[in-house]
């Protein structure tokens, strides 16, 4: 499993940003895996944000997120992605995307390098 985000940038508050993730090792672990988005601020824990489960039919919001963000996959691609919609400059941080097994709650074991996303006020 290699998790590669992008996707990240600057935005001003209420835009939108699509993250992509791509799992470059085997597809056959990506459409049996869990994964997920988590956030993380300097000198703060990282943060749930998003998951998913395999088969794209569950998906779990933190609170802060629900409404505005929207968490997809398409295992025939490898890819995850993130749908951020409505954006607040509480939304800065490195975002994060991670591969696990089990559902509800899922256990993470592979995660990206992050991608950063500012929002500006």
């Amino acid at each position: 499993v290699k998790l590669v985000e992008s996707g990240g940038g600057l935005v001003q508050a209420g835009g939108s940003l699509r993250l992509s993730c791509v799992d470059s090792g085997s597809g056959r672990t990506f459409r049996t895996a869990s994964m997920g988005w988590f956030r993380q601020v300097p000198g703060e824990d990282r943060e749930f944000v998003a998951s998913i489960k395999w088969s794209g039919e569950d998906t779990v919001y933190a609170d802060s997120v629900k409404g505005r963000f929207t968490i997809s996959r398409d295992n025939a691609r490898s890819t995850l992605y993130l749908q951020m919609n409505s954006l607040k400059s509480e939304d800065t941080a490195v975002y994060y995307c991670a591969s696990g097994s089990n559902w509800r709650p899922v256990t993470y074991e592979f995660w990206g390098q992050g991608t950063q996303v500012t929002v500006s006020s």
